[in-house]
């Protein structure tokens, strides 16, 4: 097949796979019913729709609809995971949520996915059947779900073959972005599930792992403060622009009896607060810098695994020169489809620097820039950071890298074009996209290497490998993913709109073979809590 090196798949090597192999026997995917085309997302914003389209690899968002939510996403996934396999529950040791979009600041999401199945298996199974399954939620950004993998991936070894362990890693996330925002078009949302077990049929993982972390602000999603005079006066505000006569210094005399008002009664700033905490979805970011993030953070983490598996002797420094040519796919956090495209020209570089094949490469397009060229002050630092990115763009350009790209990395972003974002789900929907494509192709990747390279803001970065097991293919037919996809409904501006502040109260398609949230109490001692049930 076109892009295999004849270095990949010579069999065992040490710390390679046998017969005790850990790692993923099935992923399943649940997305949202409805989405909203790129073509009516470009038209609604005065965009370049060609720019969206061809430049960075978007066709479609998905939204969650009004009865859906991080729980309900995550909570159908494991669902089709537990069906299609026939796994009893009471042989689920763990299920660790990754994820960014908790809906709860103590109580973690997955006691709620935890609840729904509960529901969903009590009848077959008895009202215990979750009861011994340990739940946690990992937070770190995009990279959380991969954290959990990681993490399960050791519990399951631990156990031995002979145990049987079963584990279950969650990611479930809606990325949402302000209205009009520069990050509203990489919006997207979806749950998925993985099965990981000993022996597994879809791809086998070892313990070597590059990291790379750094404490940064490139996306964070704060807890920020507003004072309780500034809320009031902006309701005021409201009332003037719709005609009502409102007399000067109001806001600030409301302030000042609230200790005696009826929202003092209720229990709103019932302890005399002045300032109200808020924690929204959308979250403060910089797009460039952490474009820069990505680049550094993903390069720094494949050298530190190259470092450990020429270690382990898992490669060898000597004839294994090329890592990622060892590599039959790349699988890598997709933001948007064309990241990958764009960012993986600086592991291609660092991968290639002391080999012929950069020689020739230098012929094409000239040296690299180095940072003694520029002045060692801030605006020097800007120039150089510049220079860098331009020098990135002419090696993705040449054809080398093309062809690179279309042989290991471009099956992966397919399915991202279609639905977006995932967070913490994006390098599994593209390990689902490539893994599909390839059923497609009637591809022989088996005990062929993928590299896996995951990222999260704020920042870090892990890059690991995996065996393709023989029987993927026996794994892959059950999916449907693009068949699926193409079975959803598009939804017009207004829907979108409605959606996304909340305004909508009726679902724009009805649940059916799925979890919904049915209620999340208002008042009360359970204020703030959340029902679902199961829609037949």
């Amino acid at each position: 097949m076109g892009g295999q090196s004849s270095k990949v798949a010579v069999g065992p090597k040490p710390n390679g796979f046998g017969m005790n192999d850990v790692g993923i026997d099935d992923i399943a995917i649940h997305f949202p019913k409805i989405y909203f085309d790129m073509k009516d997302f470009a038209e609604m914003r005065g965009a370049d729709y060609g720019k969206l389209s061809r430049g960075l690899g978007l066709s479609a968002m998905s939204v969650p609809d009004i009865h859906e939510d991080t729980a309900t996403m995550g909570a159908n996934a494991v669902t089709q995971l537990i069906d299609r396999n026939g796994l009893d529950p009471r042989n689920i040791g763990r299920m660790y949520l990754g994820t960014e979009s908790a809906l709860d600041g103590a109580k973690p999401t997955a006691t709620y996915i935890l609840d729904m199945l509960t529901q969903r298996y009590t009848h077959q199974f008895g009202e215990d059947c979750f009861r011994n399954c340990d739940v946690v939620d990992m937070t770190f950004a995009c990279i959380g779900a991969v954290d959990a993998l990681h993490n399960t991936l050791d519990w399951v070894a631990r156990g031995g073959d002979e145990d049987g362990r079963v584990g279950v890693v969650v990611f479930s996330d809606n990325a949402k972005y302000d209205l009009e925002s520069s990050g509203e078009y990489t919006q997207g949302a979806g749950g998925g599930a993985i099965l990981v077990r000993h022996n597994p049929r879809l791809i086998s993982i070892p313990d070597t792992w590059g990291i790379s972390t750094t404490p940064v602000h490139d996306f964070f999603k704060p807890r920020r403060e507003v004072s309780l005079t500034s809320v009031i006066t902006h309701v005021l505000q409201l009332a003037k622009e719709t005609g009502q006569n409102l007399k000067e210094g109001l806001a600030e005399r409301m302030v000042k009896h609230l200790p005696e008002s009826t929202v003092r009664r209720l229990g709103i700033f019932a302890h005399g607060e002045e300032m109200i905490h808020v924690h929204r979805d959308e979250p403060v970011f910089d797009g460039q810098f952490s474009n820069r993030c990505y680049q550094e953070a993903v390069k720094t983490a494949f050298l530190d695994f190259r470092r450990r598996a020429i270690k382990s002797g898992r490669y060898n420094s000597e004839t294994d020169t090329i890592l990622t040519e060892q590599w039959v796919r790349i699988i890598m956090h997709l933001p948007y489809a064309f990241q990958a495209k764009r960012m993986f020209p600086d592991v291609f570089r660092h991968d290639r620097r002391n080999e012929a094949v950069w020689q020739e490469i230098v012929t094409e397009i000239g040296d690299e820039p180095t940072r003694e060229e520029f002045e060692d002050t801030p605006e020097g630092e800007i120039e150089w950071d510049k220079a860098q990115d331009v020098y990135r763009r002419a090696i993705s350009k040449t054809e080398q890298y093309k062809k690179f790209h279309a042989e290991r990395i471009e099956k992966g972003q397919r399915a991202s074009s279609l639905i977006g974002n995932q967070y913490t789900g994006s390098i599994f929907l593209a390990i689902m996209s490539t893994f599909e494509s390839d059923y497609e192709d009637n591809a022989n990747i088996e005990n062929n290497y993928f590299g896996l390279c995951g990222y999260g803001s704020g920042a870090k970065a892990k890059v690991f490998e995996g065996k393709v097991s023989p029987s993927w293919r026996e794994v892959v037919s059950r999916w449907n993913l693009f068949e699926r996809m193409a079975g959803r409904v598009a939804i017009d501006r207004v829907t979108y709109e409605a959606l996304h502040k909340g305004l909508r109260e009726d679902s724009v398609v009805e649940p059916k073979g799925e979890f919904a949230l049915v209620e999340i109490a208002s008042e009360g001692d359970y204020e703030g809590a959340r029902t679902y049930r199961w829609v037949a």
